[in-house]
């Protein structure tokens, strides 16, 4: 049996309502957060890629000069889970502005 659980439709929903600098891109949820400079997105990348190791849940990550887009998808599922949405929330805890 797998970890991951799709969420219902309407979770996906109230996330979105919830947390608007997230957007469904595909099969998953990205944003693009705004930082300084090239250091603010790497270390911002290397707090989330430690909150991912916890979870055993990586997200792909683009490190830019000014920008970090977090993209979280399930992969062993092709689709979004509900740990998903989890650690998309918290990637919002991290990135406060």
């Amino acid at each position: 049996m797998s970890r991951y659980v799709a969420p219902a439709p309407e979770a996906i929903e109230a996330f979105l309502a919830a947390h608007p600098r997230w957007s469904r891109d595909g099969a998953g949820l990205a944003c693009t957060l705004s930082t300084t400079d090239f250091s603010e997105s790497l270390a911002l990348a290397v707090r989330i890629g430690c909150l991912a190791e916890k979870h055993d849940h990586h997200p792909d990550l683009d490190v830019r000069w000014g920008k970090l887009r977090v993209f979280w998808s399930t992969h062993d599922t092709g689709g979004l889970s509900t740990l998903d949405l989890t650690l998309a929330t918290a990637t919002d805890s991290l990135f406060s502005r």
